[in-house]
Formats: C-alpha cells, structure tokens, sequence
C-alpha cells in the first residue's frame, strides 16, 4: 500500500446525501458525473443502467468520500448497526465537536449516543467522539482529537 485515496458509500439519493455530506457537514463537491464505462460495470458487475458517482473532498487533506447511486438496478437497504459485519464508517475531525454536535442535531441528523463521548483509553484518549448517521443508515465518525 503507498497511500489513502477515498471511502465509497452507496445512498439510494444523490441529492439528499449531496445536501448532507457538503451542506451540513462542510464537505466539498469535486466532481459528480453519470458513470456507464463498461470497465466501471466490469468492475462493480451490477447490472446497472449507470452510476452517479459524486467525489467529496474532506477540507484540510487530499482525502475524499466518493458517493454512489446506482441506476436503473433492484437494490435494498444494508445493515446499520456498527457490530454488523459488513457494515463501515468513516471518520472525520472536527474543531469543536460539542458545537458541531449541536448544529447537526438541531437539523435533525440523528446519532448513535445522546452526545459526544469522551474516550478514556487506547489510540484517542481524551478525544471527544460520536458516530452520526446519514440519510441513508451509514456511520460517519466524528472525532475532535486531544489539543496538544
């Protein structure tokens, strides 16, 4: 492995996700284009019409959240629950995590805990976290690390 390049989720609606992803969480639209490449199906090997596939650049770094809504192909909902194998996250940090906490639930983005947990061992210590969730189940991780 030489480096991180992006995390993929799958949403069931460009626009809602759009909306939570850039507009609440401050990520920055890339690049959104309709993929139909046969190397792209090749690749995936759905049966899909095409893929909206939208790359979100993560502000302060050269990682990116690629989002993707397959068309015009049966699809159903994952499992959402963090001890579910198969299921993910990503994380991000965050300056103020009590404030970010506070905007994102009062436009209602609902979370795994009723606030921001102080870790008390391991990697994060002292770090607040919490898992929010987006419009579609999917876990983002938000973290504001220990000043130093």
């Amino acid at each position: 492995m030489t480096g991180f390049y992006h995390a993929g989720v799958t949403v069931q609606s460009m626009e809602k996700s759009l909306d939570f992803y850039c507009g609440l969480l401050g990520l920055e639209l890339y690049s959104l284009r309709d993929a139909t490449e046969e190397y792209i199906m090749k690749i995936v090997n759905v049966p899909a019409e095409k893929i909206r596939v939208a790359f979100l650049k993560v502000p302060g770094s050269d990682a990116m959240v690629e989002l993707l809504e397959y068309v015009g192909v049966e699809r159903h909902p994952s499992s959402v629950r963090p001890c579910d194998y198969g299921s993910g996250h990503f994380c991000l940090y965050v300056s103020d995590l009590d404030k970010v906490y506070s905007e994102l639930a009062s436009k209602g983005v609902q979370f795994r805990s009723n606030l921001p947990i102080v870790s008390t061992a391991g990697l994060n210590k002292g770090a607040k976290i919490v898992y929010c969730i987006d419009p579609d189940g999917y876990l983002i991780e938000l973290i504001e690390p220990v000043k130093k």
